[in-house]
């Protein structure tokens, strides 16, 4: 196979401001770099998290700028962070110290556990245990 992962995962939200006080904020990742009212970029362990307003990355790019094709999506994506099963806890209580709600928390037929949320644009998010995953 010549895929060897994912390098980078795609996010829609309108409010960037609102977007980057979670991300940034609440979830505590690394911003990388902001471009206005477009987008905002985050580090995420070896992967980068991208969040896109939608009524700007649909726009065709700018002449004179970098020849990325317009994209978005409508409606409310998903993304799972990797957590391990000892920080689940941890973070599921960061999350509703925050005021964010935990949607599910539940053990899948393998064993691994998942904690899900919504972000400020509705997004659902989960974070699980690497063995969410594996086979056998």
């Amino acid at each position: 196979m010549l895929i060897e992962g994912i390098l980078e995962t795609a996010l829609y939200a309108e409010d960037l401001d609102a977007a980057e006080a979670f991300y940034g904020g609440v979830l505590g990742l690394d911003r990388i770099s902001r471009a206005g009212n477009r987008h905002v970029f985050y580090r995420c362990g070896p992967g980068i998290l991208l969040i896109f307003n939608p009524a700007e990355t649909v726009k065709p790019p700018p002449a004179d700028g970098l020849q990325v094709p317009p994209h978005g999506a409508t409606g409310p994506g998903h993304a799972c962070f990797r957590v391990w099963r000892g920080n689940l806890d941890a973070m599921a209580e960061a999350l509703r110290s925050a005021g964010i709600a935990i949607e599910s928390d539940m053990t899948w037929p393998n064993g691994a556990r998942s904690i899900y949320f919504r972000d400020p644009a509705g997004n659902s998010l989960e974070c699980a245990e690497p063995g969410l995953w594996s086979i056998g």
